[in-house]
C-alpha cells in the first residue's frame, strides 16, 4: 500500500471513527460524572445531535454535511453555555472547577471546526486537514483530558492534583492559541499539556490498588495511566518537528498512534474507571472504594 493511500485511510476512515467515539461515547460518559442540572439537560439532547453530527463525518463536503455538522455544533454550544451557568451556581474557581469548566466549553471549538471543514471553508486560513484534526483534539484533549484531570484533583490528590487540573486546561488553550501565533507557541502549549497529562497519569498510577478497587477497575486505571507515556511523547515529537523542521510523525501516524491511543487507552479507560468508582445514589459505590471521584456541585 502506498504512503498516500495510508494517509488517505487515516484521514477518511480512522479520524472520523475517533471523532465518533468522542461524540457518541466519551462526552456522554463524561457528562454522566457531573452532578449538575445543566449537563443532565444537555445529556438528554446530546445523543440525537451527536448521531446527526456523526453522519456529517461520512458525507461528502456540501450542504447536507454542513447541515448535519451544524446540528452538532449547536449541541456543543449549548454545552459550552453550561460553563458560565455552572460558575454562577458554584462561584468557585478551584482547580478542579477550572478543569470542568474547560471540559464544558472546549467541544464548541470542535463543533465550529467541523462545520467549517465540512463546508470546505478554510476558517481563519487553516488548511482543511488542520480543521479536521482539530475536531478530535478538542473532544479528547479539550473535553476528556480536562475532565479527567478535574476528577483526579477532586479525588484528594493534594497540590499535585491541583497542578494537573490547571496545567491540562492551560496547555490545551495554549495549543489553541498556538494555531494563531506560531509553531513555537504551539510547542510551548504541548509541553505544558504533556506535563499535566503525565502528572495525571502518575497520580492515577499511584492510586491503583486503593482499598475496594476490583480487578477490572485497576486494569482500566493502569491502562489509562500507562498509555500517556507514549502518546504524549508522540505529541511532543510532532510539535517539536513542526516548530524546528526536524523529522516527526506524519498526520496518518499521529492519528493511528497518538490519536487512537489517547481515545481508547486514556480517555475511554479513564472515564469507565471513574464511572465504576463513583458513589451510588443509595450511598454505596460502583464498585466499593474509599475515593470519591464525582465532581459535585459546591454550595455558594
Amino acid at each position: 500500500m502506498h504512503v498516500t493511500e495510508t494517509r488517505g485511510i487515516a484521514v477518511t476512515v480512522l479520524v472520523p471513527l475517533i471523532v465518533m467515539l468522542g461524540m457518541l461515547v466519551v462526552i456522554p460518559l463524561g457528562l454522566s460524572l457531573l452532578d449538575a442540572p445543566g449537563p443532565a439537560f444537555v445529556r438528554r439532547c446530546w445523543q440525537p445531535a451527536a448521531a446527526v453530527g456523526a453522519v456529517a463525518l461520512w458525507l461528502p463536503r456540501g450542504p447536507a454535511a454542513v447541515g448535519c455538522a451544524a446540528v452538532y455544533a449547536l449541541a456543543t454550544l449549548a454545552l459550552a453555555a453550561q460553563a458560565p451557568l455552572r460558575l454562577a451556581r458554584t462561584r468557585s474557581l478551584a482547580a478542579s472547577e477550572i478543569a470542568v469548566l474547560t471540559a464544558l466549553a472546549t467541544p464548541a471549538v470542535a463543533g465550529v471546526a467541523l462545520v467549517a471543514e465540512r463546508s470546505g471553508h478554510r476558517l481563519f486560513g487553516f488548511d482543511l486537514d488542520i480543521l479536521a484534526l482539530t475536531v478530535p483534539h478538542f473532544h479528547f484533549a479539550g473535553f476528556a483530558a480536562a475532565l479527567i484531570a478535574g476528577l483526579v484533583c477532586r479525588a484528594g490528590t493534594g497540590r499535585a492534583g491541583r497542578i494537573a487540573a490547571l496545567s491540562v486546561p492551560v496547555g490545551t488553550l495554549l495549543v489553541l492559541a498556538g494555531y494563531f501565533v506560531d509553531d513555537w507557541a504551539e510547542l510551548a502549549g504541548a509541553l505544558v499539556l504533556t506535563c499535566g497529562m503525565w502528572l495525571v497519569g502518575l497520580l492515577t498510577w499511584r492510586d491503583v490498588g486503593a482499598a475496594g478497587q476490583d480487578r477490572r477497575t485497576r486494569a482500566l486505571l493502569m491502562t489509562s495511566a500507562a498509555v500517556l507515556v507514549a502518546t504524549m511523547l508522540l505529541a511532543l515529537s510532532w510539535a517539536l518537528g513542526e516548530a524546528t523542521g526536524l523529522p516527526h510523525p506524519t498526520p496518518a501516524w499521529m492519528a493511528a498512534t497518538h490519536g487512537l491511543g489517547n481515545a481508547l487507552g486514556f480517555a475511554l479507560c479513564a472515564l469507565l474507571a471513574r464511572r465504576r468508582l463513583r458513589p451510588l445514589p443509595h450511598g454505596g459505590r460502583t464498585p466499593a472504594t474509599t475515593t470519591t471521584t464525582t465532581l459535585k456541585e459546591r454550595t455558594p
